[in-house]
């Protein structure tokens, strides 16, 4: 995934190596989170580890990029050490964490912590620093703190993101992460337009 994330990086910002690569923190928050998930809803850790790793292996695919995905993991893990038997069940997961919303939820347990953490990593406070982090690592122009305010404010879909979690803590975290979004950057334009100033 590392390589993966370069390879974007390059790219993306001109280098492998930028002030900030979104996606590696992308990943990794994914991973902290479902292995989380997985001990708070008896998921399997394997599985969901394995796939939160490789969920995004192969984003240069595009909206394809479950499907190559999940084929690059049916490819890569029996190189490894890792459990045979499960290798279809991360492939799986993968394969079925694109959108940022459903109108039908996903039925397996791995699957859901998966496309839960994915979506998690997008809301919140980390989500608003690294849509920040990577808009300026990647800016042609100039950012103002106001542009960065609207697009903050311009994500329509984080409702319907918070109402497709699957899971129990999952959806509760959502909330919470929303809330605070929200609230940083009604605060955020506060300060910018001097009202903390009235009082």
């Amino acid at each position: 995934m590392r390589l993966a994330t370069e390879k974007e990086a390059k790219s993306r910002y001109g280098t492998k190596s930028p002030s900030f690569n979104y996606r590696w923190e992308h990943v990794t928050a994914v991973v902290t989170l479902a292995q989380k998930l997985a001990d708070l809803t008896g998921a399997d850790e394997d599985i969901v580890e394995a796939a939160a790793w490789l969920h995004d292996v192969r984003k240069d695919e595009g909206n394809d990029h479950p499907a190559a995905g999940a084929d690059f993991a049916r490819d890569f893990l029996p190189k490894t050490d890792f459990p045979p038997q499960k290798i279809k069940h991360v492939a799986r997961a993968i394969s079925e964490h694109m959108g940022l919303w459903l109108d039908t939820p996903l039925k397996k347990l791995e699957s859901q912590v998966l496309w839960d953490a994915d979506k998690l990593a997008k809301i919140g406070l980390t989500a608003a620093l690294h849509w920040t982090c990577n808009d300026i690592a990647r800016a042609k122009s100039s950012y103002t703190t106001q542009d960065l305010i609207d697009r903050g404010n311009g994500q329509d879909w984080l409702p319907k993101t918070v109402a497709s979690m699957h899971t129990k803590p999952a959806r509760k975290a959502a909330q919470k992460r929303l809330k605070r979004y929200r609230k940083m950057w009604k605060k955020l334009q506060k300060e910018l337009d001097g009202e903390d100033l009235l009082g």
